[in-house]
């Protein structure tokens, strides 16, 4: 029998239980499927569906002993990983088997320099230290694609955005060129185009080293052009498993035709110009100082944004697209008169370009923002209905709390949620029920702009076609002006009447968005649809930073 016979990781029958309070849930099923040398096996599903779940228990990293197994084992090169002891373990993690998470923020140590950590894991399992670990940092962040690596060097995972966050969770799991790699939605913050450049990176380390991979994802379009073999699952069972051909075009299962199916589809508003104009911006820059030396002299600036011109009428949505620190949030953030900015910005036709903190708040509750992590945003210790509330208390303050109760309902019902669940707390719900509520607390302010910052991005693709057709509907509905900061350019076509592509600061391209889409002028644009729609295609040199 040849070696690629043997798999090199077995998973047979694991079913994983959580116990708490006295009760015992169970998340995982009697779960069971392969992985051979050199194959990428993709576990997809929807948010709760266990793929996380059974990834972590590969490595023991749930916890336990909150967490059990009732039934199964996983095989590692013939050893039971569920029966390894501790110092086994130890040797395996980190060397033998990596795992790139979902959330690089929770996961690199706020207090180290990105140098130290990757450091740490070089001279842990190589005894790798001094100039060599250096060198070999640097060989890692160049090859995940981070600009002028040797000034990253020294920089702490908060200076860093959060697609170039994750490349360093990247460049840290494959620091010690792993047998088996697992990758938990580790393309989730990044751009289209560094998607690409990731994928293909892992595809040329999969080839050169006969790395295996377990990906978990909810994309679909990544497990077409990237996987050999998928496991469908839903509700802690795989419902269906095969190569990728056979799954896609013969889907047996009546899930798996769901996840096929659900993308965001449709056309934005209708846009009119004979609408007013609610947010209007020339010239816009912001320039944040660079100081160097004792007396900590200004010697450059970061020009986040560089001159831009743009204007937004009601009833209609901007499209913002770039990838990771192209300016795209910073624009937003000015815009809103959340951060200070150079040039004029006019809010239905009032220059808000220099009012101060206190000028600006009567305009706050017709300027809201709905941001892209709902769990982050949402406070952990207030009910819904506190949550949704608190912008009235601040800017309605003549209501009466019935009268408050009486508009959070209605807030909760325009986004599709029922208003009996104002009671309950953020953790209570699902990750696109959360940012149901995110955008229930900015439309219970009834504003005419509001900025939507990446709102679909952590969402599964079933979930993010509704929370699209939901932002179609409150916008044909109320005559909102959205702002819609994305770099998931297949959203941005289902919402945006206009465009702007951003890059280092400035306006690469920008026009009428289905006019964009259709015939992009621009080598750096085309760049970005090719990624997006066809990840093949991308024309490399255009993106490579």
């Amino acid at each position: 029998m040849s070696e690629n016979a043997t798999p090199l990781l077995s998973v047979r029958n694991l079913s994983v239980a959580f116990h708490q309070g006295g009760q015992t849930s169970i998340a995982v099923d009697g779960v069971s499927f392969d992985i051979h040398r050199g194959e990428v096996v993709a576990l997809v599903g929807e948010s709760g569906s266990g793929k996380s779940v059974s990834a972590n228990s590969i490595l023991k990293l749930l916890p336990y002993p909150a967490a059990s197994h009732p039934s199964g084992e996983i095989l590692f090169k013939g050893k039971d990983m569920l029966k390894a002891s501790d110092s086994e373990l130890r040797a395996v993690r980190g060397n033998d088997i990596t795992m790139i998470f979902q959330e690089p923020m929770t996961s690199l140590n706020p207090l180290h320099s990105i140098e130290r950590q990757i450091s740490e894991i070089l001279a842990l399992h190589q005894g790798m230290v001094g100039e060599a670990a250096r060198n070999r940092t640097l060989e890692l962040l160049n090859q995940v694609g981070i600009r002028e690596p040797e000034k990253r060097l020294k920089a702490y995972p908060h200076e860093l955005s959060g697609g170039q966050r994750q490349r360093v969770m990247i460049a840290m799991a494959l620091a010690n060129r792993p047998e088996l790699l697992i990758a938990d939605e580790p393309t989730t913050a990044l751009d289209v185009t560094v998607q690409a450049q990731i994928l293909e990176l892992l595809r040329e380390l999969k080839g050169a080293h006969g790395m295996s991979m377990l990906f978990i994802t909810h994309d679909l379009g990544i497990v077409r052009k990237f996987a050999d073999r998928v496991c469908v699952m839903t509700k802690g069972r795989i419902v269906e498993t095969g190569t990728v051909e056979d799954v896609f075009t013969r889907p047996q299962h009546d899930y798996t035709r769901h996840l096929l199916a659900a993308e965001p589809r449709g056309e934005p508003p209708t846009s009119d110009n004979g609408k007013p104009v609610v947010m209007e911006g020339s010239d816009i820059r912001v320039w944040f100082p660079i100081k160097a030396g004792f007396m900590r002299k200004v010697v450059d600036h970061v020009k986040a944004v560089d001159g831009i011109d743009l204007k937004l009428r009601a009833g209609q949505t901007l499209g913002v697209v770039g990838e990771s620190g192209s300016g795209k949030t910073t624009l937003g953030l000015a815009l809103a008169r959340l951060i200070s900015s150079r040039g004029r910005i006019s809010f239905v036709g009032k220059d808000i370009a220099g009012y101060s903190f206190r000028e600006m708040r009567p305009l706050r509750n017709q300027l809201q923002v709905v941001f892209q992590d709902p769990y982050g945003s949402l406070s952990p210790r207030m009910s819904v209905g506190e949550i949704i509330a608190e912008g009235l208390k601040v800017h309605e303050r003549s209501l009466s709390a019935d009268e408050r109760d009486k508009r959070v309902c209605w807030a909760l019902e325009e986004v599709g949620l029922d208003p009996s669940t104002r009671w309950r707390f953020p953790h209570e719900f699902s990750g696109g029920q959360r940012q149901r509520i995110a955008i229930a607390r900015a439309m219970v302010l009834k504003p005419r702009f509001v900025m939507l910052d990446e709102p679909t991005s952590a969402l599964d693709m079933s979930v993010q076609a509704q929370v699209v057709d939901l932002l179609r509907d409150l916008q044909k509905k109320h005559d909102l002006a959205y702002l819609f900061i994305s770099h998931d350019l297949k959203v941005v076509k289902a919402l945006a009447n206009e465009l702007i592509v951003m890059r280092f600061g400035k306006v690469v391209e920008q026009g009428a968005s289905a006019d964009i889409f259709r015939a992009p002028q621009e080598d750096y644009t085309k760049a970005l649809l090719a990624a997006a729609f066809n990840i093949e295609a991308v024309p490399t040199a255009a993106i490579k930073q």
